[in-house]
């Protein structure tokens, strides 16, 4: 079966594959390597400029390890899922450390390598030097799934398993490149998770889910849970004299790494004693505003926005290195759809909303 499916895939790539993408003009392991990263969780579409001008910028592994992150991560700008580019840099670096520059040709090493699973080191080294590794990514689980009617959702370990095993037995006796690159072709063109185009299908004929009708239910979709909630309070602190708002930047990795968004609390004692500690010395109102929710893929995070107002900035309170203060009217800097919409409110809230009392704590 093996050599039959492989042979019909070969036989459609030759006709109908996708051999002029910029990455496929030279069997380089380092473009090779840049372009599956950014193709992950990616449409090529969009890939195809972002690679281009990346590879104008940091044309080999040397020029992208002596680079600054920061401005790594500038010529990634839109491109989303920044910890891919932060893994890039790490990536390139150890890759000059440990490999004298020298993209390593072992798949142990590679899957070593900050940001590169199994699947992606078997690509690489698939595309790039022709090795014979099976890969696994989102299109190839969809084809096999689909064709060996393989039950579970994919994410699962044992049914992640069964088709690694089913990847490696359909791997033909050559032409390991053509037909790598010949399967995430058939995922993304034909096998397509919404209205496959069965009729092209080159392993129409042995394929399970097609003579069983099951095109639709296959592969098993995730299973549904209850999404986690998360309740933090957020201190927006504003300064009436020129409406400007503290912003602190955050860390690289995590939520909105590297982005800038208020001081942050997991309750509202936490989010009090920070106050009574901080602004205990400087006049100041406060005032609740309306919560704010916004979901992410693992949980949905419910804001409690506080406004804190004062007539001038507490200098040694918020220090320049730590943040920034915000002018509500200005576009420059990275924000979160929340704080963005957090700062919208300060901006259209009424003057005669009611403000909290905290004794001590507030003085008008």
């Amino acid at each position: 079966m093996s050599k039959s499916f492989s042979q019909h895939v070969l036989q459609w790539f030759d006709q109908h594959g996708r051999k002029n993408l910029p990455w496929q003009h030279h069997h380089d392991a380092y473009k090779v390597w840049v372009s599956e990263i950014m193709l992950q969780q990616t449409r090529v579409e969009t890939v195809i400029p972002y690679y281009e001008k990346f590879m104008q910028r940091f044309p080999d592994v040397s020029k992208l390890a002596k680079s600054n992150v920061d401005e790594v991560l500038h010529h990634w700008t839109g491109l989303g899922y920044y910890a891919r580019a932060r893994n890039l840099h790490k990536a390139a670096q150890q890759i000059c450390e440990k490999h004298g520059g020298e993209f390593p040709k072992n798949i142990d090493q590679v899957i070593d390598l900050p940001g590169i699973g199994r699947s992606t080191a078997a690509a690489v080294l698939a595309l790039s030097c022709n090795q014979p590794h099976a890969i696994l990514d989102g299109n190839v689980k969809r084809v096999l799934a689909r064709y060996f009617a393989v039950e579970g959702w994919p994410g699962m370990r044992e049914v992640e398993q069964k088709l690694w095993h089913h990847a490696e037995s359909l791997l033909p006796e050559k032409s390991f490149a053509e037909y790598t690159q010949a399967m995430m072709d058939l995922g993304a063109t034909l096998c397509t998770r919404s209205k496959p185009r069965c009729g092209d299908c080159p392993v129409q004929e042995n394929c399970l889910a097609f003579t069983q009708q099951r095109q639709n239910e296959l592969p098993t979709s995730k299973p549904s849970k209850k999404i986690p909630q998360r309740e933090i309070v957020v201190a927006i602190i504003q300064n009436n004299l020129d409406d400007s708002v503290w912003l602190e930047k955050r860390p690289p990795t995590g939520i909105w790494g590297g982005l800038y968004s208020f001081p942050e609390f997991d309750n509202t004692e936490k989010y009090e004693a920070w106050v009574n500690m901080r602004m205990k010395a400087f006049p100041h109102q406060m005032q609740s505003l309306p919560v704010i929710s916004h979901t992410f893929s693992h949980f949905r995070l419910h804001m409690h926005p506080k406004l804190i107002q004062i007539n001038k900035k507490p200098n040694g309170v918020m220090e320049d290195d730590l943040g920034v203060w915000y002018k509500l009217t200005d576009q420059k800097i990275g924000l979160a759809a929340p704080v963005q919409k957090a700062l919208e409110q300060v901006l259209n809230s009424k003057k005669e909303q009611p403000y909290e009392s905290h004794g001590a704590m507030c003085k008008a």
